[in-house]
């Protein structure tokens, strides 16, 4: 736990009480509603109720009508689909859900996910070309990938091949001549463009019963689109897009689904993380996500997608289990990149110089950079690259960056140095010409210094509300359940309570986590401290910020402040 400046979040106080007195809220609680911009009492009830008859409607995004119609041809012609996914778990997830609800419209379908480290990222050449000899296919779908790979899809259709593509991925200056283009960030609904790709596959399931329906085909009726949410619930999480609006809708719904989901490879692989009870976006975010993904980064992908469209138990178990142990292999590797890469930057590292971070190295899995690079950046608050040198010297990696930055725009300030880059703001990959990694290092350090040399990079703890000792219970915890589904762009709630004191002896749990008791106004709390080392912990009283939590241990449930920072009261 890094020390960081502690800043309360601003809000409209005569907005925050007309929310408490709307909706009964506590004020502490109506505080985050106000801070996020939920204000009016539709929205209010929208966000504290989400239902998915908010959901919009699936035609309004682009080339829909076109995509299903098209794909509806091919299920009553008896005509084979090949279902073109990605490795992660956003793509995953999209191939399982169309893969699954194709087969329940009745449709001749295959999956095809392409080989990492052979093929590369989304709907490459040569990944196509393989798909469309293994297949046979004539109508191609895309999900996750596609919005850019104008070559591949010319070439397909040369050979008598349509391509649909759905994709949630930026647009270049010049899309793909698909069939159809099917991504919200080509159409006129700017709330749509925050979907992921398992989000724009489930529109396209949408789109495509609801036709269906419409012109009175039979199994188009025998489709319930809830029994595949969970799916969508995981891809939405795992890749990190905003948990607002329909995302927040989909992940919802979809976290009560997994609860009780039909799909026996994601009950197996709920049993194999460990995740019991209620399931959260952290149990999606760090327990399940990780061993789909690390099926792709350094196993076989298609198992991870076997696995949920299997219906045999014994299967799904098998490959559970593969993907747990494929995990802790990847979580080895991962480590020990990690050390070097940041061995390398701390020789070298000033903060008054150093904006863009790259590190690349032979030898460095392809697959666990994206992991990396994501460390790196947290740990330097500052946009970061992991790349693995090729034999020919090229590099090919991954980026990660920080809110201050949006990543593309580092990129094609360099994009002489690349022979490839794609991705958004937060996240992308890339290919580094051979020869040219020092001058793109130079490059992308005086590109993100532009922006970033006189932005405050130091670490700030954002804290929602001061609660006061008494309001913090398990009413207050239910009350906050209600703002959930948490993650990207709707973080849960940092409290702060002011002028605590710790009683008993602090002990040291797991070898560097801290457990203390903490006392104020004659309430005593239980509170973790990670990665807190004891001899920072300030003498008298202090000052915690943290987040509620319910803790449940050897059958017993308490409620538990996981700490995010502590400083002397300033009381």
């Amino acid at each position: 736990m890094s020390p960081a400046r502690w800043q309360i979040r601003p809000a409209d106080e005569s907005a925050v009480k007309a929310i408490a007195e709307q909706a009964r809220l506590p004020q502490s609680i109506a505080r985050v509603l106000a801070l996020r911009g939920i204000e009016a009492s539709q929205r209010i009830d929208e966000y504290l109720n989400p239902r998915l008859a908010h959901l919009s409607d699936p035609f309004l995004l682009p080339d829909m009508e076109r995509a299903a119609a098209r794909i509806w041809r091919a299920i009553d012609d008896g005509e084979a689909i090949s279902v073109f996914g990605d490795y992660d778990v956003d793509g995953v997830t999209s191939t399982a859900l169309l893969m699954r609800v194709f087969a329940k419209l009745g449709a001749n379908v295959a999956a095809f996910i392409p080989d990492r480290i052979d093929e590369g990222y989304g709907l490459s050449l040569d990944a196509l070309e393989r798909c469309l000899a293994e297949h046979g296919s004539k109508l191609v779908v895309s999900v996750d990938c596609g919005v850019n790979s104008v070559a591949s899809i010319k070439a397909a259709q040369a050979q008598g091949v349509d391509v649909i593509v759905t994709d949630h991925h930026e647009p270049g200056e010049t899309t793909a001549p698909a069939y159809a283009l099917v991504n919200p960030k080509l159409g006129d609904g700017p709330e749509l463009e925050i979907l992921s790709g398992v989000g724009v596959a489930f529109k396209l399931a949408h789109a495509l019963v609801k036709l269906g329906r419409g012109q009175g085909k039979r199994t188009a009726a025998t489709v319930d689109l809830r029994d595949y949410i969970d799916l969508v619930a995981l891809g939405t999480v795992a890749d990190i897009v905003p948990l607002v609006d329909e995302n927040r809708i989909l992940v919802r719904h979809g976290l009560a689904r997994l609860d009780e989901t039909k799909w026996i490879g994601l009950a197996a692989l709920k049993e194999v993380a460990g995740v019991k009870g209620e399931t959260d976006t952290v149990h999606l975010g760090f327990q399940l996500g990780p061993r789909i993904n690390a099926a792709g980064r350094i196993g076989q992908p298609m198992q991870a997608l076997r696995l949920l469209v299997t219906d045999d138990a014994a299967e799904a178990r098998r490959i559970a289990k593969l993907l747990d142990d494929t995990n802790a292999e990847r979580r080895r590797i991962e480590r020990e990149m990690a050390e070097e890469a940041f061995v390398e930057i701390d020789g070298y590292f000033d903060p008054e110089k150093h904006f863009g971070l790259v590190v690349a190295r032979e030898g460095w899995h392809p697959g666990v950079v994206g992991i990396v690079a994501s460390r790196v950046s947290r740990h330097y608050n500052r946009p970061s690259i992991v790349m693995g040198i090729e034999p020919d010297g090229s590099a090919r990696g991954s980026c990660r960056s920080i809110d201050e930055y949006n990543m593309l725009d580092g990129l094609q300030a360099c994009e002489t140095y690349l022979n490839k880059f794609g991705g958004h703001k937060m996240a992308a990959g890339l290919e580094v010409k051979s020869g040219a990694l020092d001058a793109f290092k130079t490059a992308f350090n005086s590109a993100v210094a532009a922006e970033l040399a006189q932005a405050d990079l130091s670490p700030v703890l954002h804290i929602d509300a001061v609660v006061e000792a008494g309001d913090v219970g398990w009413d207050f915890l239910e009350q906050m359940k209600r703002l959930r589904p948490f993650g990207q762009d709707n973080p849960e709630p940092v409290w702060a309570l002011m002028g605590a004191r710790v009683s008993g002896s602090p002990r040291v749990v797991g070898q560097k986590h801290l457990k203390i008791s903490l006392v104020a106004e004659n309430n005593t709390f239980d509170a973790i401290a990670f990665n807190y080392p004891l001899d920072r912990l300030p003498a008298g009283e202090i000052d915690v910020a943290f987040r509620l939590q319910e803790n449940n241990w050897m059958g017993n449930t308490s409620l538990q402040f996981q700490i995010r920072g502590i400083r002397p009261s300033a009381r």
